[in-house]
């Protein structure tokens, strides 16, 4: 059940972006922007964490959660350090998945071939 219901959320949340991506003149890249924003103003709003108890990676794993996890990395290390976790804590709680985008990256690009549109 726990697989069905992260299904369920994770795909509901793309299913919005998209949406948003079919029937709006928003960029892509800005409709992205605003996930991670949400995620954050969400977290902040003690609003998020409920969503992920329930559908667990179904709202880590999309766009939104990663604004949560910045969000909850930074208030941890504000815990921590003070103020000068508002700079560390987004890179230490989010250099996990920053880390295996870029190497991932890196691995596609030099086992593909780029083709100009």
């Amino acid at each position: 059940m726990e697989f069905l219901t992260a299904f369920l959320i994770g795909g509901l949340i793309c299913v919005i972006g998209q949406i948003l991506i079919d029937a709006t003149n928003i960029t892509p890249a800005r409709i992205l922007v605003t996930f991670v924003v949400l995620g954050v103003a969400l977290e902040a709003l003690g609003l998020y964490q409920p969503l992920v108890d329930f559908a667990g990676c179904g709202a880590t794993v999309p766009l939104t959660g990663f604004g949560y996890t910045l969000a909850r990395g930074t208030e941890k290390a504000i815990g921590e350090q003070g103020w000068l976790g508002i700079l560390t804590g987004p890179f230490s709680a989010g250099a996990a998945g920053i880390a295996t985008a870029l190497i991932s990256g890196l691995i596609v690009s030099a086992v593909t071939k780029p083709r100009s549109k």
